[in-house]
């Protein structure tokens, strides 16, 4: 009110309108993983959440991908050999006609894989993000719990991000503490979601089925609704044949320096693959040229090189689906909103999945007695590979089954809870109470005009309730709280359709 003193024309103006909800974002992920660098200039981002929009700012602020290291060896069948990528074994009968078997392998080095899953990220619709690096090639550390931990705490300090990612958990000793703190840090926060991996398989012998189920038992019981898994691994294109270089693989300085059990007797590539590994192994300074051309003889002359080199390639190629579905995540927030479920897409840079999953295999996934659903990416003649199941790890809740619901109802909160802060220590009266009920009721109109809450009518898609008598009692005044009510209807996927066909009698 103006102080009105001197005789004249005094103008006032009124706020006619609530203040508005602005939409927080849905789709920034953060990832968690080990990189080349973490800087910016002199600044040091290691342990820092750092926002970026492409791979190029990746690359500027993070590094390049890993060099990837390779062990070759030739050794007797009888020598200690785990863990290897790729085993060859040729029996060769000695000069006292005794017979010995020589294997051939290929072990690789730790797995640093958050340069070609940023690749997959941006590949399938990814945009702006946060990277977190919590740890450099040089320190030649998987991902561990305790890293996990500092992540965690600088997470918790940033507000925007509403995914959490963590791809290189899954080569980690550490995986399951790994992937429960995500869950629990979700959980607590209650304003992102986890995208989760299924470990690899612990042996050759384990089933898929034996697979899951571990993950499952390993992923504990907190903060399920908070999060999504997908299964199987993904085999991409990331990587091609010129990819994979000489500079890869050294030779183990405890290999036998014969390739006898390999090549014909006397012959030239015999000699000249005996003399030229017998030098790189003893000489610590062989030149690159002279590498790579052993490469190259043994890559043109020996068939068991080459299949070698294509286990390699689909190796490095071969990656956790998280990234990619983070990608997804984002691109059908941008198409369609993030009410819509992110499933019934193609995912992109991918020949097929590790496992080709039926339908038989997926009713285990999708509904288990356990309740911890775990999506499926499956390959379809003539429609490509396609993401297949939109289920949280929460799936026996009728509330939290579908992770569009969860991811929903997070944007929903988010947004109003900012745009509530404008009324913090406004007066607690019908005013005020008016100003929020309008404010919240405009929002989520727009909201269901969008088709993000199911209904015919707005009346029937949200209601908000607010006030003296309806959601609070004259005690909670006095006590300076003020209660509101939303009640919404959030749209859910048509996952299963039934179409009924029937005769009938014939009328004309």
């Amino acid at each position: 009110m103006a102080n009105m003193k001197t005789p004249g024309v005094y103008i006032v103006e009124k706020n006619a309108f609530p203040n508005s909800v602005v939409e927080v974002p849905t789709s920034i992920p953060v990832f968690i993983g080990i990189t080349e660098k973490a800087s910016n200039g002199k600044e040091d981002l290691k342990g820092k959440p750092w926002k970026i929009s492409s791979m190029a700012e990746y690359i500027n602020y993070f590094g390049q991908g890993p060099e990837e290291k390779f062990i070759l060896s030739i050794k007797k069948s009888n020598s200690t050999i785990a863990n290897s990528l790729f085993t060859y074994e040729e029996e060769y009968t000695e000069t006292d006609a005794t017979t010995t078997k020589y294997v051939f392998t290929a072990q690789r080095k730790k797995h640093f894989t958050l340069y070609y899953q940023m690749l997959m990220f941006f590949a399938n619709g990814g945009g702006t993000c946060y990277v977190l690096s919590a740890g450099n090639y040089k320190d030649n550390q998987l991902l561990n719990k305790n890293m996990m931990s500092n992540a965690i705490n600088a997470l918790e300090k940033e507000r925007e991000i509403t995914m959490v990612v963590i791809p290189e958990a899954v080569y980690s000793p550490d995986c399951a503490n790994i992937q429960m703190m995500v869950l629990n840090h979700c959980s607590k926060m209650q304003n992102r979601f986890a995208i989760l991996d299924v470990q690899a398989k612990s042996s050759e012998n384990q089933t898929m089925m034996e697979q899951v189920e571990e993950f499952q038992t390993n992923i504990g019981n907190n903060g399920l609704s908070y999060g999504a898994a997908y299964y199987p691994w993904l085999e991409t294109t990331i990587l091609g044949d010129k990819d994979i270089t000489a500079d890869m693989f050294s030779w183990s300085a405890d290999s036998e320096l014969d390739f006898k059990a390999f090549f014909p007797k006397d012959s030239d590539i015999l000699n000249y693959a005996n003399a030229t590994i017998d030098e790189i192994i003893k000489s610590q300074e062989t030149p690159d040229n002279k590498k790579n051309e052993f490469h190259q003889v043994l890559l043109q002359n020996w068939s068991i090189y080459q299949s070698m080199i294509k286990t390699v390639k689909a190796s490095l190629n071969l990656l956790p689906p998280s990234a990619a579905m983070a990608g997804i995540y984002t691109m059908v927030d941008n198409t369609r909103g993030v009410w819509k479920a992110p499933a019934n897409v193609s995912v992109n840079y991918v020949n097929r999945p590790e496992i080709n999953i039926n339908n038989r295999e997926q009713e285990d996934l999708n509904v288990p007695a356990n309740g911890k659903a775990i999506n499926a990416i499956r390959s379809f003649i003539g429609e490509g590979i396609k993401v297949w199941g939109a289920r949280t790890l929460d799936s026996n809740s009728l509330d939290w089954r579908y992770i569009n619901v969860r991811r929903t109802m997070i944007f929903l909160e988010e947004s109003v809870k900012n745009a509530a802060h404008a009324y913090i220590f406004e007066p607690n009266d019908a005013n005020t109470w008016l100003n929020i009920k309008y404010m919240i009721e405009n929002f989520l109109r727009g909201v269901w005009k969008r088709g993000g809450l199911a209904g015919a009518t707005p009346e029937d898609a949200f209601s908000v309730h607010v006030g003296l008598g309806d959601t609070m009692t004259p005690e909670d005044v006095l006590e300076g709280i003020m209660r509101v009510t939303v009640l919404v209807a959030i749209s859910r996927p048509a996952e299963f359709i039934e179409i009924t066909f029937q005769q009938q009698m014939q009328k004309s």
